[in-house]
């Protein structure tokens, strides 16, 4: 499983990327591996302000249905558009064309609350 080293991750396996006070977000490489093939995703509103580990988004795999949480507080600002027509990004791309919403971060305090590649690695790895 890839852990990609410049990024945060959650318990709930989202990853974060942190740049200028923005959070790009999407699910990592192990979460779409335990999902399977993804076949739909319901993205947030933009606009919308949600609170850290509040359930923002979904993902429907032919196995499964999960919910997917802001990693941090603030207020949306983009979603990714291209999962509404091809939902399988997530499975092939989960760092790149698969992100799936960006934050503009309201307390940054709240990156600390979030597991390094390491930490991240060793939860993944039991």
């Amino acid at each position: 499983m890839r852990v990609p080293e410049d990024l945060l991750y959650t318990k709930e396996h989202e990853w974060v990327k942190y740049e200028d006070g923005v959070a790009t977000v999407g699910i990592t490489d192990y979460a779409q591996d335990q999902l399977g093939d993804i076949i739909y995703v319901e993205l947030p509103e933009v606009g919308r302000k949600v609170k850290q580990m509040e359930a923002v988004a979904t993902i429907e795999a032919v196995k499964t249905a999960a919910d997917v949480y802001a990693p941090l507080s603030g207020e949306i600002v983009e979603i990714n558009e291209k999962l509404s027509e091809k939902p399988e990004l997530l499975n092939q791309d989960p760092y790149g064309e698969g992100w799936m919403f960006k934050l503009k971060v309201e307390n940054p305090e709240e990156l600390k609350s979030l597991l390094s590649p390491e930490e991240y690695r060793k939860l993944i790895e039991g």
